[in-house]
């Protein structure tokens, strides 16, 4: 049983990033119809984010380094803890959680940027024009982060106070050693969080209703007089805020390096059509669904039996599914059909 809860929460966490990807995709694909395959450089560009905020927080300049007595030492010393002392040390500290603040407002201009700029010559364009175009825009971006930031991962740790680990067994009543960390956990309520907000936004706001209706008729719900390209184009804002707060999120998860978001953009596609094209529910459904499939996949016990099986899960899965259901488990008829 501790197993088994472990790679339970193990693949709600990575169907957690998944799900946020994907939810950002069908959001772009239900509204203007593109398939953007610059999502996954959305979601490095947030983890970045994170990176940035940090570097700002800690710019720090030389100072003497009084522990040393016999000569003249010298230390980086952060301007926030020269400024505030302890406060300052604290804000640093938070440096990831901070981000979001920092990251909200820089991935809604990407987003609108992108669409205003690029995204917008393309709506009546083919797929297959839609896919290269933003599929050379995610390389730009990523060689971009690259020159800036190099190519090796940068760790962003996540605050001291949830550094360490939860004792979860203790909480389901099981073996008092069965720990997870503290930091999967926050991210797994957080992606439930972003989701819940999301489908609130778009089921419980008049924006959000006029969105659904273009989304199911955009041509009628022009007629009546409503702008619909502009809210489609806050849609698209959002949607890239939400892949970029997902990337913020996972930057002490997994360090972040200029290829991240290729590493999830492929995965994060797999999830969309599995789910459905265009359908949101079923983009989260199939989110947690492969990462729970991928993460016992991954059990030593499992490759024992089925070596390589982790690495060709979500795949296998997909083919069975779509075999069954070529639309996806929740897709609408006529979604792609053209």
């Amino acid at each position: 049983m501790d197993a088994i809860l472990i790679q339970i929460l193990n693949g709600l966490d990575k169907g957690g990033a998944y799900a946020l990807i994907a939810l950002g995709l069908t959001l772009t694909f239900g509204t203007l119809g593109i398939v953007n395959f610059a999502h996954g450089a959305i979601f490095m560009l947030g983890a970045f984010c994170a990176v940035l905020f940090q570097n700002i927080l800690t710019f720090s300049k030389k100072v003497k380094d009084e522990s040393i007595t016999f000569f003249d030492a010298y230390k980086e010393q952060p301007y926030l803890e020269i400024w505030w002392g302890d406060t300052g040390t604290a804000i640093i500290d938070y440096a990831v959680p901070l981000s979001i603040l920092f990251a909200i407002p820089v991935m809604l201009l990407v987003g609108v940027i992108m669409e205003r700029g690029l995204i917008k010559h393309f709506y009546k364009r083919e797929h297959a024009d839609q896919i290269l175009v933003t599929f050379g825009l995610a390389i730009v971006i990523q060689e971009i982060i690259r020159h800036f930031f190099g190519a090796n991962p940068i760790p962003t740790p996540a605050p001291d106070i949830v550094a360490g680990s939860a004792a979860i067994g203790t909480f389901f009543g099981l073996s008092d050693n069965l720990v997870y960390p503290w930091w999967r956990l926050i991210y797994l309520a957080f992606s439930a969080l972003i989701i819940f907000g999301v489908f609130a936004f778009l089921k419980f706001t008049t924006f959000g209703m006029v969105v659904r209706a273009g989304m199911a008729d955009r041509e009628t719900v022009g007629l009546l007089g409503i702008n619909v390209q502009r809210r489609f184009t806050i849609v698209f804002g959002i949607a890239t805020v939400v892949a970029g707060l997902a990337g913020v999120m996972y930057a002490p998860i997994l360090p972040p390096d200029y290829h991240m978001g290729m590493d999830f953009l492929v995965l994060s596609f797999v999830v969309v059509v599995v789910g459905g094209m265009g359908s949101l529910g079923g983009a989260v459904a199939a989110g947690f669904l492969l990462g729970i499939l991928q993460s016992f996949a991954s059990m030593n016990e499992v490759k024992a039996i089925l070596p390589g099986i982790d690495q060709i899960i979500i795949y296998l899965v997909a083919v069975i599914i779509l075999l069954v259901r070529p639309r996806g488990l929740m897709g609408r008829e006529g979604v792609m059909d053209d």
